[in-house]
């Protein structure tokens, strides 16, 4: 392909995406296919010769476009969504365009110094106190592991990496069972291993952790010779929504000396809103490490997520690794990649700069504001079907709910709705029992598509009872 052809095929995608954007009501949110009809229609075999572009992209509109589930799709309320508003998806062409790889200054000294000034950008958006630095990773799991690194390199005396943990004795990470699995995963990977990873029960309106066992489980850790390392808090669980009393739990770790790390993955975007920061974020500022991804709610372009330091010290001594080909020469300047576990690093700031600039933080908190409002009216919509319960109340704009029957038929009710196309929810299990979440948070959702849930809902369990 020459630069020529390239634009033209530029311009096609251009509009192509447009379009895209624009018909996406009309199409089933979730992948209609069954595994393997995919794979089937593709060629066993590379080809030796080139073929024409309009070949490939009419293959991609017959054999892709069947089998993607729209994350963009307004009704889409699974999971949490990974959203693209316009201003990320035209900075994220650029930035592919560009082609850089960010991973020093002197790579990229436009990446590193944007880098930089968006972080403090988010920092202020948030409320969160000057001087916490921070660095734009991936995603919230690679945040979360290496805050656990640090976690384990801190009790150590920063003598794991070198040594290894043969002789270290049990390391001890605390956490609620509300937790995501990113967590349980980041102590494998760093050696902690899942019988350290101590998950407490929770108890409130929040499904906070309980800080009485928390603190007793640390004394008791400590009286049998294990060695607690750090506190992995929550604001906004995936399951149901769980946010922890930050304050006290951020008290508990400095008495017994821990690294705190407080995942928001998901419920950081809606710190934006300061009355969501007063119900939620007190002692936030406390934490030595927390974690947001800006791709699920706040509108960039996957992937993208931000991790503030308290002080990025005790991180930079976990992961730096500096061999000579790396060294900047001749002046002081910041090498992200020391920060995080990959080398590698993509120019994410470019969308968060464009995004903040097109909507401003106003635009973006009258969305969310949105969502939470429309996500509590519908909880009280379907709280009114007979028969249904809603499990676990909105916190933000998550919610869970059960049908009449038992955990068989919360899955089959689950699978006939994603099944029908027009909305796209997930299950869960909390307490013992299954139920079904909703969670507003696609980034051009409306209340009519969120309200319409509730009729899809009537009509396909009218269709199962």
């Amino acid at each position: 392909m020459n630069w020529d052809e390239f634009s033209h095929w530029g311009q096609h995608i251009s509009r192509w995406a447009a379009d895209y954007h624009q018909t996406l009501s009309d199409r089933p949110v979730r992948a209609q296919t069954a595994p393997g009809d995919i794979a089937n229609q593709l060629e066993r075999s590379p080809p030796e010769t080139g073929q024409p572009m309009d070949s490939i992209m009419a293959d991609f509109e017959r054999i892709v476009m069947p089998g993607m589930t729209h994350w963009q799709h307004p009704r889409f309320f699974a999971y949490f969504p990974a959203n693209a508003a316009p201003p990320s998806m035209l900075a994220e062409m650029l930035v592919t365009t560009i082609a850089a790889q960010c991973m020093l200054w002197q790579t990229s000294p436009a990446a590193t110094e944007v880098e930089g000034v968006m972080v403090d950008w988010l920092r202020q958006a948030l409320g969160l106190p000057d001087g916490m630095t921070g660095v734009i990773q991936d995603s919230a799991s690679s945040a979360t592991l290496s805050a656990v690194l640090t976690m384990r390199e801190r009790a150590t005396g920063y003598t794991g990496n070198r040594d290894g943990l043969g002789a270290k004795g049990a390391l001890r990470i605390y956490c609620s069972d509300q937790v995501h699995s990113s967590i349980d995963r980041a102590c494998w990977v760093a050696g902690i291993g899942q019988s350290n990873l101590v998950k407490l029960p929770t108890s409130g309106p929040t499904f906070a952790i309980d800080t009485v066992a928390l603190e007793a489980a640390i004394k008791s850790d400590i009286a049998d010779g294990h060695i607690p390392a750090g506190i992995v808090a929550i604001t906004g669980g995936t399951g149901v929504g769980a946010c922890d009393d930050l304050n006290t739990v951020a008290d508990i770790a400095k008495k017994y000396d821990l690294y705190t790390h407080l995942d928001a993955a998901w419920a950081g975007s809606a710190m934006i809103c300061p009355e969501f920061r007063e119900a939620l974020w007190p002692g936030a500022d406390r934490y030595d490490s927390i974690v947001f991804n800006p791709h699920k709610w706040l509108g960039a372009q996957f992937d993208c997520a931000i991790q503030f330091l308290k002080d990025a010290t005790p991180q930079l001594n976990t992961l730096k690794i500096e061999p000579e080909y790396l060294k900047t020469t001749g002046a002081e300047v910041t090498n992200y990649s020391e920060w995080t576990i990959p080398l590698g690093r993509r120019f994410r700031a470019l969308k968060i700069w464009f995004l903040l600039r097109s909507y401003g933080l106003e635009g973006l908190r009258l969305r969310i504001r949105n969502h939470v409002a429309w996500a509590q009216e519908l909880a009280e919509m379907i709280g009114e079907i007979d028969g249904f319960e809603i499990a676990t109340g909105p916190i933000l704009s998550l919610f869970s709910f059960r049908c009449p029957g038992d955990d068989d038929m919360q899955q089959r009710l689950v699978d006939a709705l994603n099944d029908d196309g027009r909305i796209y929810l997930t299950q869960g299990m909390f307490e013992g029992r299954k139920i079904i979440r909703f969670q507003v948070g696609q980034f051009d959702t409306t209340r009519d598509d969120v309200l319409m849930a509730v009729d899809v809902i009537r009509n396909v369990w009218g269709q199962l009872s």
